[in-house]
């Protein structure tokens, strides 16, 4: 079976313009660790598996400062937040406590926190943590390290935690990049 001249024309006219399409767009911007303290920054060895932007919540209850009684100060509890690729397309979630990173294929890893580095004022630190063995086979098999960087809000409350507001909780937005890493 032949095709006429008519569909081939057609056919070589939108490969024309596919190619054209991906030949304009922007490539890619490999992520880059320049920049980071290196109290953060991923050991040699490892390479980027995959880049995601967390966008979500994290909780804080107004608790006794540990130690010192009758003075209260606000906790860390958890996060709850969407794993979204660089298109804006969710491909995981991030939750606690636990820490814990989960894939869309179910895969799914902790970690165990190495560094902070402080990030700008109003944004929670700047992190890097070392991954645990993955549950489950997918995206998270294999990570070796996460890092936490483009932080955006999250810190706690600046008031409102004394010895009248004990155990109140308070949920505040954030952002922050999540680079996941893999041993090369």
């Amino acid at each position: 079976m032949t095709l006429s001249h008519l569909t081939r024309t057609a056919l070589a006219a939108s490969a024309v313009a596919l190619i054209s399409a991906c030949a304009s767009s922007p490539p890619m911007m490999a992520f880059s660790q320049d920049g980071l303290p290196p109290t953060v920054q991923v050991p040699a060895g490892n390479k980027v598996a995959m880049e995601t932007v967390g966008v979500g919540e994290i909780t804080y209850e107004c608790r006794t400062k540990a130690g010192m009684p009758g003075q209260a100060e606000w906790v860390f509890v958890g996060p709850d937040a969407k794993l979204m690729d660089r298109s804006g397309k969710q491909v995981g979630k991030y939750y606690g406590p636990p820490a814990t990173w989960e894939s869309m294929d179910g895969s799914k890893l902790t970690a165990t926190q190495v560094a902070v580095s402080q990030a700008m004022a109003g944004n929670i630190p700047l992190q890097l943590v070392k991954g645990n063995p993955a549950v489950g086979a997918g995206a998270m098999q294999g990570v070796t390290y996460i890092q936490r960087v483009a932080t955006k809000g999250g810190v706690a409350p600046a008031s409102g935690c004394d010895g009248t507001t004990m155990g109140k909780k308070e949920i505040v937005k954030y952002k922050a990049d999540y680079i996941f890493w893999r041993a090369v």
